[in-house]
């Protein structure tokens, strides 16, 4: 597979997709092939860093301390303290309405372990574990890149989706976050593009247009 064969992919599917009321998102479908999945340590579970950014916000929530929760605000979507910890703990209905929101966590470094023990049951089948983050530092330069940070996870499941951006982005941008995505889950791969039956990318409304996998170059 190369560059071309997703701008071609990408191009098709901006051209025969109406404009919507509302933003698309594009994303691909990674079909994968002789793989045992039953075996965790051959499921994708990476977070990848777009090049050109994902097209449209993503909300960040922060756990602090109060010098981090001072510094967070503004640039995080949910700021809470220590205190809050045990408060969702016992509303474990409240904070999934947070955890359905926020798309990454980050917490201060010693927060983690009363995470984990209080809310990790909620956090962690979701993929959704805080970034930790060491007392004092400024938290922008991290929700910075994880606004612009997408998430691969195949769980025990062969196809698995990946969001790479929105209808309106220019397809080379698009196709430059395709391929680095792409990439990524190559590498993790244990036979590389051999691995992959087939990769489709779509905008949400679309149908979906395969683009080239295999061992081509």
């Amino acid at each position: 597979m190369n560059i071309n064969d997703v701008k071609r992919a990408v191009s098709e599917i901006k051209e025969k997709s109406p404009q919507r009321k509302f933003e698309e998102s594009v994303e691909i479908a990674v079909n994968l092939k002789d793989v045992d999945m039953s075996n965790p340590k051959n499921r994708i579970n990476e977070e990848i860093l777009l090049p050109n950014g994902r097209g449209k916000d993503v909300k960040i929530a922060v756990f602090g301390s109060d010098e981090l929760k001072s510094k967070a605000r503004g640039v995080a979507d949910f700021v809470f303290g220590a205190e809050d910890i045990s408060k969702f703990a016992e509303d474990k209905k409240a904070f999934k309405k947070i955890v359905n929101q926020a798309y990454f966590f980050i917490a201060e470094a010693t927060l983690m372990a009363n995470i984990g023990k209080s809310l990790g049951q909620v956090l962690g089948p979701r993929g959704k574990m805080p970034r930790p983050i060491p007392p004092g530092q400024d938290p922008a330069p991290l929700i910075k890149n994880l606004k612009n940070t997408v998430k691969a996870r195949s769980r025990n499941a062969l196809t698995f989706h990946v969001p790479v951006g929105t209808r309106s982005m220019d397809a080379d941008k698009i196709s430059e976050n395709i391929m680095t995505v792409i990439n990524r889950i190559t590498g993790k791969l244990e036979r590389g593009a051999s691995n992959i039956r087939s990769i489709y990318v779509k905008t949400t409304m679309g149908n979906a247009v395969e683009i080239k996998a295999g061992d081509e170059k």
